[in-house]
């Protein structure tokens, strides 16, 4: 897949292992960060652990013209 994976989990959960080369901003925090990861080029890929919480992230930021997906678990994008 191609594309910027933001990966919605908890520091704990990301530290513990991700995607090599994503980026971790927790589903708390997305509404704190809406400007920033709408100047990230490209589509972004949401995953978090079971594809519930970036179901979420996903459903909120293709509402507001964001090309953008959901990714599922992160062990999907590995």
């Amino acid at each position: 897949m191609k594309g910027t994976i933001i990966d919605v989990r908890t520091v704990d959960e990301f530290e513990a292992g991700n995607v090599e080369g994503s980026l971790n901003i927790p589903v708390q925090e997305i509404m704190q960060r809406v400007e920033e990861i709408k100047k990230i080029e490209g589509p972004i890929i949401f995953c978090c652990k079971s594809g519930q919480r970036s179901g979420m992230a996903n459903d909120y930021f293709s509402s507001i013209g964001v090309d953008c997906s959901n990714g599922g678990s992160w062990l999907d994008l590995m």
